[in-house]
């Protein structure tokens, strides 16, 4: 059975850091794409990052470059990302999820990952 669980979320004050870990298990997702999601109250799923199993690069969304930082350890099937810098609009419940493939280049479509993680929240307050 195939499961994504993410770990790491909670309440920090603006400016504080916290790292979230997305454990899988049921194959091996070191030939996966991976990547972050987060959903805030009332608004739709947004991407935040991913990273290509290929080569380790990474692809932020803007509203967090230079604040996040994604990486991943293949042998323990874990993916993380350190978060600093944390404002009150990064409050949401964040996603990990894998895709087999990605087509067209396109990391920021929810829709290009077949398997997620059920979330953890992430709380910042002002």
């Amino acid at each position: 059975q195939v499961q994504l669980v993410e770990s790491g979320g909670g309440l920090v004050q603006a400016g504080g850091s916290l790292r979230l870990s997305c454990a899988a298990s049921g194959r091996d997702f070191s030939r996966y794409d991976m990547a972050w999601f987060r959903q805030a109250p009332g608004k739709e799923r947004e991407f935040v990052s991913a990273i290509k199993w290929s080569d380790g690069r990474t692809y932020y969304d803007e509203s967090v470059k230079g604040r996040f930082t994604t990486s991943r350890d293949g042998a323990k099937n874990m993916m993380y990302v350190q978060m600093n810098s944390l404002k009150p609009e990064d409050t949401a419940v964040y996603f990990c999820a894998a895709a087999t493939w990605i087509y067209s280049g396109n990391y920021y479509a929810a829709q290009q990952y077949e398997y997620w993680g059920q979330g953890t929240q992430v709380t910042v307050s002002s």
